[in-house]
């Protein structure tokens, strides 16, 4: 896994370190209980998903739910938690697989033998990198057209004390982070970023299942200039 990425120590910037944090170790009916209330607020909301159905949905009591948990809200915080854990695995696997690794991240400007043995500038390696973010975020969503949990956990929480707020953000910042990092070049990372977040949108609120190859000519319009 990608260690620039994902380190959590004392150089890890304060906005991310609230999604880098681990995932406690829980019991079987813990994990039933995040496991409900993860389906439950996707599909329902934070909001309009009370305890007692999440107990009911997981087959024990709301006794055990706070014993496990302490409260709704932090179970609301921990079901985001989880779901950045899981989309940072799903991402970074992609990356890997694509023989992506810390060096990449590293200084640019210097040509690189790809991993189908070809060779490519710099421009294009980070234009290639960009690229499998916006696959691996079309295989993530797949069938879920209830958008981005993050998004829509905010809408209803705002801009509150709310525990998940912070994972909220932290999660944002992390996406800014990566494309930083794979862009070489933190202007363009932006752009990239905004280019990402729409993607989410269209696909989901816009009904539009174009929205990603449309997002993938955007990047390489961006990335086009950069080199230009």
């Amino acid at each position: 896994m990608l260690q620039t990425l994902t380190r959590l120590d004392q150089t890890t910037p304060d906005v991310l370190r609230p999604v880098l944090l681990p995932l406690p170790a829980m019991t079987e009916a813990g994990t039933r209980l995040l496991d409900a209330a993860s389906d439950l607020f996707y599909l329902r909301g934070v909001r309009a998903v009370g305890v007692d159905l999440i107990a009911e949905t997981a087959g024990t009591t709301k006794k055990t739910l706070y014993d496990r948990f302490g409260s709704k809200d932090a179970l609301v915080a921990l079901y985001l938690l989880r779901r950045a854990h899981r989309w940072r695995e799903h991402l970074l696997t992609r990356l890997a697989d694509a023989g992506v690794t810390d060096a990449d991240l590293a200084a640019p400007g210097t040509g690189q033998v790809g991993h189908d043995g070809v060779g490519h500038a710099d421009g294009d390696r980070r234009e290639r990198m960009v690229l499998l973010v916006f696959d691996a975020l079309q295989s993530w969503m797949g069938t879920q057209r209830r958008g981005c949990a993050f998004v829509n956990a905010y809408a209803e929480l705002g801009d509150s004390g709310h525990p998940a707020v912070p994972v909220i953000r932290a999660e944002k910042a992390w996406m800014r982070t990566l494309f930083d990092a794979l862009t070489g070049d933190p202007d363009v990372g932006a752009h990239v970023h905004l280019i990402y977040e729409g993607t989410l949108v269209l696909l989901t609120a816009g009904a539009a299942p174009e929205a990603a190859a449309e997002a993938r000519r955007a990047v390489r319009s961006v990335m086009a200039r950069v080199d230009a």
